[in-house]
């Protein structure tokens, strides 16, 4: 037994009073340091909230704060939406007042961007972790300088969500990676936080893409985010159109996330965030192994709310109380491809090598 002497004497008595705690309990009630790195902030725990709808909202995000969450990426300022928003007021303001088109331009550009940017200056004041802004391109266009008003907003960090789905025949794979190249300097130029680029998993070689862009520019990018999650089209036979598949992502979307940041972690000297698939603590401790430094959840959150984090986290530590480990650090990368007692694992591609005996 280990005994703890109580500093308050009773003076009715000889002698201090003293109690006992059992060496487990001792042990059990050590904490645990889920504390890690990513894009250079340090956080208490690997758990961020990625962009989505329901981060576009004070009161929400601080609710997920409040559950234990180490990072909050806000919800993305979309190009695609900006650009269609600006043409609707195009189409339906007539004038001959050529200077009326620039103004009306800036102001639907300016209100946009306003509303991130109070969403992000409201948010620091709430919340004591860190706020990532988010920005969705679609081109390299000029609008990326609103890069730099975010990071005068406050945010901690920005991520660079670039959605390439590589459809066009008549479109070389070179001419669309570029885009990465060409968003990233200009964003790069223009800050001097920490830069996370949210990407495609569609290249024909994607780990010399990332290899490239991890030092394609003079202030690199601190950080990959793997991978965008695309709209996913379906088709109703009854209605004979064309519908909207599951919005949600599932357990088992894990996968294409945990192969790449395995094979890459080791390889590329920059942090790495899992996205896509991460519902509970089971995922989290998955992509901690492959390498990743932090892991983003959304879908999880809408379909089980803001609890769902705290749950996670109370699973990650007795998962590391079950095998001893004090820390975060303790283990990840224990799996990813340079560690693992069978890399080649992560390279299987054909089902016949693993299945070998299926007739």
């Amino acid at each position: 037994m280990l005994f703890v002497t109580n500093p308050l004497y009773d003076l009715h008595e000889a002698g201090p009073k003293s109690s006992y705690i059992s060496e487990p309990e001792v042990e059990k009630n050590t904490m645990k340091d889920l504390s890690t790195t990513y894009l250079g902030l340090r956080l208490k725990n690997p758990i961020v909230v990625g962009s989505c709808g329901l981060t576009n909202s004070v009161e929400k995000i601080k609710e997920f704060a409040d559950n234990g969450a180490a990072a909050i990426v806000l919800k993305s300022l979309f190009e695609e939406q900006i650009e269609a928003e600006l043409n609707a007021n195009m189409d339906s303001y007539h004038t001959d007042y050529p200077d009326a088109f620039d103004y009306i331009k800036e102001y639907t550009r300016g209100s946009a961007l306003d509303d991130h940017l109070n969403l992000i200056r409201e948010t620091k004041k709430s919340v004591d972790i860190p706020i990532i802004g988010s920005i969705n391109c679609v081109s390299g266009s000029e609008w990326v300088s609103f890069a730099e008003s975010i990071q005068k907003a406050g945010a901690d960090a920005l991520e660079i969500n670039v959605s390439l789905l590589p459809s066009n025949p008549d479109v070389k794979s070179e001419h669309n990676e570029k885009l990465y190249f060409e968003i990233l300097e200009k964003v790069c130029a223009k800050v001097s936080i920490p830069v996370a680029l949210k990407m495609s998993r569609y290249s024909a070689g994607l780990a010399n893409l990332v290899t490239r862009l991890s030092w394609s520019t003079e202030n690199s990018v601190a950080g990959f985010v793997l991978f965008n999650r695309y709209y996913r089209p379906d088709i109703n036979i009854d209605k004979v159109e064309i519908t909207t598949a599951d919005i949600y992502s599932t357990p088992t979307e894990i996968t294409e996330s945990l192969r790449w940041i395995a094979l890459l972690s080791g390889k590329v000297e920059k942090d790495f965030a899992a996205s896509t698939g991460v519902h509970d603590s089971e995922g989290v401790i998955k992509q901690l192994l492959a390498g990743a430094n932090a892991v983003q959840i959304v879908s999880t959150l809408y379909k089980n709310g803001a609890g769902q984090i705290q749950s996670i986290l109370t699973g990650l530590e007795e998962w590391m109380e079950n095998k001893s480990y004090d820390s975060v650090d303790a283990f990840r990368g224990k799996l990813a491809y340079d560690n693992a007692d069978n890399p080649a694992a992560y390279e299987r591609i054909q089902f016949m090598k693993q299945f070998a005996g299926i007739s």
